[in-house]
């Protein structure tokens, strides 16, 4: 089950390189640089078995996608999509034009979203409606003008998710190729400004190689989760919030970090029980072998190991259990998302509580956090002098400039200075 490693073998672990771009994705994007269209097919043939003639869905299909849910089913979905709804519209009351003066200069900022945007979901392993949800939702409420979906071997349930939360357009198309698609314009497939949205390490790789052609999130999979528990935690529920991520793919990284080394064999006891009662085929049996579980000791000095550890992995979730803990909880500052007390599954987080599920792993939590409606948008600034302010600023700019070598920037300034506004 779950390696057992000191503190300094885990801090040694999380300040390894970034992971790998995996060598298949360059060769990918080149064959569809070269070939276009045609490449993109042809990947997506041998890849995920597609065969139709174009990869967009009829709009027609994409409205009706709904109505052929159960309507259980729907009904939860729709919640989901409720409850994202409102929390982005919180976010986005945040983002405020802003104006100010300061010594002679009138300075603001408005935020403008970008014109277009591809949201993945994943399709390989399991669809993932609720991806589609935490993508498309943000997005719509931050004024994106086109909001796409990708998802390969595309789900009834993905289609009908993508039409619950208001995308405008949805293609039966993703991993490199489809990610090579939406930001090159191929295939039918509009080229977009930002790609969001989370993936095995194929698609993190082409989003990686990418950027620059298109904007990207972050890196966002394969999933990570450590649980920082106490002994009084239940070991039932550890280990099922920790099975929870590593099912998501066999490079999934599930951790424990505990005050009570009498914890650890009780959760994997656990483990090797729940992991007999998943269906046949899982990938947790293989991602819990990369997981690993480290005892931080009882002492006073734990505490502020546990906060060394958790900000050095910067992990995609974060669970606090146990009272000593959810004590932590206001001194981490590197995490995607943190799930306070035993009640707050990291699950609940998945599928709608409200916040958001695409978040970053390999660490880029050090730098980032998730999706949010920020992602989606653009804080332009702006600036009008006023007369008051120019000959102060002009030669300010001037002497600046001067220090730098920059004449034609001095010269620039410098023929403010004196001029009317006429």
């Amino acid at each position: 089950m779950l390696t057992i490693l000191t503190l300094g073998q885990a801090l040694e672990r999380a300040s390894r390189a970034f992971p790998a771009v995996p060598p298949e994705v360059p060769v990918i994007l080149e064959d569809i640089r070269a070939k276009g269209d045609a490449a993109v097919f042809a990947w997506a043939a041998q890849l995920d078995a597609f065969t139709g003639g174009a990869f967009e869905v009829p709009a027609a299909r994409l409205k009706a996608a709904p109505d052929l849910l159960d309507p259980a089913l729907r009904a939860h979905l729709e919640a989901a999509v409720r409850r994202v709804d409102a929390f982005a519209r919180a976010q986005m009351a945040a983002f405020q034009p802003l104006e100010l003066t300061l010594e002679g200069m009138r300075l603001g900022h408005r935020a403008v979203p970008v014109s277009r945007a591809a949201c993945y979901a994943p399709g390989g392993r399991y669809p993932l409606p609720s991806s589609v949800i935490m993508g498309v939702v943000p997005a719509r409420v931050a004024g994106v003008k086109e909001v796409v979906v990708l998802s390969p071997r595309l789900h009834p349930v993905t289609l009908a998710a993508a039409a619950l939360a208001g995308a405008d357009r949805v293609f039966d198309l993703g991993g490199v190729h489809g990610v090579a698609a939406a930001a090159w314009g191929l295939a039918g497939v509009p080229r977009v400004d930002l790609i969001a949205g989370p993936g095995n390490r194929f698609v993190t790789g082409a989003k990686r190689l990418l950027y620059g052609d298109v904007g990207i999130d972050f890196p966002a999979g394969p999933s990570e989760l450590l649980v920082v528990a106490d002994g009084s935690a239940d070991p039932a529920l550890v280990a099922a919030d920790l099975l929870a991520q590593a099912e998501h793919d066999p490079d999934a990284l599930p951790m424990l970090a505990t005050f009570d080394g009498g914890l650890v064999p009780r959760v994997a006891a656990e483990l090797e029980r729940q992991l007999a009662l998943l269906p046949a085929g899982t990938p947790a049996a293989e991602s819990l072998r990369q997981g690993f579980a480290v005892v931080l000791g009882e002492g006073p000095e734990a505490d502020a190991d546990a906060v060394t550890l958790a900000d050095a992995l910067a992990p995609e979730h974060l669970e606090l259990q146990g009272p000593r803990a959810e004590a932590l909880a206001g001194r981490f500052s590197s995490y995607g998302s943190l799930f306070v007390g035993a009640d707050a599954a990291e699950v609940f987080g998945d599928y709608g509580s409200g916040t958001n599920h695409i978040l970053p792993t390999s660490g880029a939590a050090r730098y980032t956090g998730g999706v949010s409606v920020a992602t989606f948008l653009k804080l332009l600034t702006w600036q009008r002098t006023l007369p008051e302010g120019r000959e102060a600023l002009a030669a300010q700019a001037a002497a600046i400039a001067d220090a730098e070598g920059l004449a034609a920037h001095a010269a620039s300034a410098r023929l403010r200075a004196g001029r009317s506004l006429a």
